[in-house]
């Protein structure tokens, strides 16, 4: 008689074979305490559905043996790939996305074909299974084995639940996050592929309930002479919390009337009544700063404003980077597409309703699709009354049909629609970065192939270069168009990126940058922020696209609250700290990896016993309160219409 193989056997070795490659793929640390935690939530995994194909008759339970592999294949394949081409890791959410997936099936066989020998390896164990079937058992499971296999299954989540305790105590722990923390990333990272896609699923049917640490009173590190005033508005939290009925509203009611907000300084109102342009550059990196191929990207990253410590998360593409920068608030991936795009809460510190409010002309262009994930309609609940793109009328004057568009020819046929009001600001959203990065399939790096095709780099790095030069093109027109008119010295012009060129690699981007890590200094760029009569001004203070809203505002001299904006203005002495997707953290002290629990501290510097984790706390407070004033549409419930 054969001996044939329990498919439990095969599911757990195929499993534990497509998490080892998950993680191979995607340069993840294999071997440490996380790999314990998916071996055993693997087991689980792994009894289930060996039950669950055991049930009928052999023939029946053979179809779904393959079926379930086959699934798990598939998933595999997708979530490397997805890590692979966006450098996010796949949540349930971002399958609202689906437009934006939709914008890049000309680019499917290229991804495929790139990630054709992953897509090969983890196909193996499909295809061997198929070749040895002979050797699998199919036979219907017997009533005492399916009590030893729910033994196996209780022992092995014991075992899993056990471990948690061990590290209870941790800040970000495998306990804190199983139970409490919302953070698809780290949940990958910790409890693997399968394991984090399922607890994410329990975390939506049943979201976990997370504290608020209240606020510590603000450190003066010394006197000064000048006492300011506090960025906030008159809000009466305390009357509004003992008249809510709802338990979280309550709590961030009480939790805001302890904050005691962030300081104006002596920038503030430094910008008032100038006009405003601020960009949100595609992919703009500061690998994409030249002195001689890109000179007015140079000028401006060294004159004005010179933040030397600036990042742009990548959470979640272009979308995610431009809500921080909008709305100064963390981004939660599912309220991304529920909330967000949907446009219907209420944002008072939208930046075209705090503009117009002070008199300024508002008006916002994109040279792609205007309607791409909604932004017609977000832009709308921000105040942006004025908004024009590609096939909303900026088709008329500029070339719609090519890919990507040049950002030149929108500055060049848009700047003359504002020139002549005063005062005025006006929002750009550029694409002539965006990836591909070749020759073959981005027309603006084709467009300046000749200016880089003698650089000693990779082929991807060139051809992003060149297309970054379109952008520099479009800022040398700008400021011209400017000059021309008189306008330029009363004109403020910003610009941050959506996130980093995430479509090369680290190894190729380090061939500019020099030994960037993939979870922080790769979010290392620029926040141009510059006027042509002011001195240079180095701000050493860490920043990121959250801090964008609150420095803008204190400039200009318009009224916020600091409170109930997540981000923090740049220029204020409040400690700047800036979030990843995972959690991870850089300060002006140092720097923190969520999925490791280490902190390395700058050169230099020590800190308290409590200083990482106070600030773990403040990390968790601003990405629960981020998510609670979207979820809650809180703003309209303490500033509403």
């Amino acid at each position: 008689m054969k001996k044939e193989l329990p498919n439990f056997a095969i599911f757990f070795c195929c499993i534990i074979y497509f998490e080892f490659f998950f993680k191979l793929f995607t340069n993840q640390n294999i071997w440490n305490i996380h790999f314990l935690f998916i071996l055993l939530y693997d087991i689980l995994i792994a009894f289930v559905l060996s039950i669950l194909s055991s049930l009928g008759s052999p023939k029946k339970n053979k179809i779904c043996f393959y079926l379930f592999l086959l699934l798990f294949t598939i998933w595999s394949c997708a979530e490397v790939i997805f890590k692979r081409s966006f450098d996010v890791y796949f949540s349930l959410a971002t399958t609202f996305f689906a437009d934006q997936a939709v914008s890049f099936l000309d680019k499917v066989l290229e991804i495929l074909l790139s990630n054709a020998l992953a897509i090969c390896i983890l196909f193996v164990p499909f295809i061997l299974s198929i070749l040895f079937q002979k050797q699998i058992s199919f036979q219907k499971i017997k009533k005492q084995k399916i009590g030893i296999y729910f033994c196996g299954m209780i022992i092995s989540y014991l075992g899993f639940y056990g471990l948690l305790f061990v590290y209870k105590t941790e800040d970000n722990s495998p306990y804190e996050l199983y139970f409490h923390l919302e953070n698809n990333a780290l949940n990958k990272e910790t409890f693997g592929m399968f394991p984090g896609t399922l607890i994410e699923i329990r975390k939506l049917i049943f979201p976990p309930i997370q504290k608020l640490y209240q606020p510590e009173e603000e450190k003066q590190e010394e006197e000064t002479p000048k006492i300011f005033s506090k960025n906030v508005l008159e809000i009466p939290f305390a009357s509004l919390a003992s008249e809510e009925s709802d338990a979280i509203v309550k709590e961030m009611h009480e939790y805001f009337a302890n904050d005691v907000g962030t300081s104006q300084n002596e920038y503030t109102g430094m910008f008032q009544g100038k006009n405003l342009i601020l960009f949100m550059a595609e992919s703009f990196n500061s690998i994409a700063v030249d002195k001689e191929l890109t000179p007015t990207l140079y000028q401006l990253t060294h004159e004005g404003f010179v933040f030397e410590n600036f990042y742009s998360p990548l959470i979640l593409s272009t979308i995610g980077g431009e809500f921080q920068e909008l709305t100064g608030l963390y981004p939660n991936l599912s309220l991304l597409s529920n909330v967000w795009r949907k446009g219907k809460n209420y944002y008072p510190f939208g930046y075209g309703k705090m503009f117009e409010e002070a008199g300024y002309s508002v008006r916002a262009y994109h040279d792609h699709k205007y309607n791409f994930q909604n932004r017609d309609i977000y832009l709308k609940s921000l105040g942006f009354q004025n908004y024009m793109a590609c096939f909303n009328g900026l088709e008329k004057k500029i070339n719609c049909n090519t890919w990507p568009e040049s950002d030149l020819e929108m500055i060049q046929e848009t700047v003359h629609d504002y020139l002549k009001e005063e005062p005025f600001f006006t929002y750009y959203v550029t694409v002539s970065g965006h990836m591909s990065y070749s020759f073959s399939s981005n027309a603006m790096a084709r467009k300046n192939q000749s200016l880089v095709s003698d650089l000693p780099y990779s082929n991807d790095i060139k051809a992003y270069l060149a297309s970054n030069i379109e952008l520099d093109r479009a800022l040398e027109k700008l400021i011209k168009e400017l000059e021309a008119s008189g306008k330029l010295k009363d004109t403020v012009i910003a610009l941050v990126a959506d996130h980093y060129p995430y479509d090369i690699s680290l190894e190729h981007i380090n061939e500019i940058a020099l030994n960037r890590d993939s979870v922080i200094e790769i979010n290392r760029s620029h926040f141009l922020l510059w006027n042509s009569e002011m001195k240079e001004t180095k701000i050493l203070k860490v920043g990121g696209n959250m801090d964008v809203l609150p420095t803008i505002f204190n400039l200009f001299g318009l009224k916020y609250d600091s409170r109930l904006i997540m981000g923090k203005d740049l220029l204020s002495n409040e400690e700047g700290i800036v979030i990843f997707d995972d959690s991870s953290w850089v300060s002006d002290l140092g720097r923190y990896y969520a999925s490791t629990r280490k902190f390395v501290a700058n050169e230099g510097v020590s800190v308290s016993e409590d200083y990482v984790k106070n600030i773990n706390q403040i990390v968790s407070n601003r990405i629960r309160l981020s998510k609670l004033i979207l979820e809650k549409d809180y703003y309209r419930k303490v500033l509403g219409e």
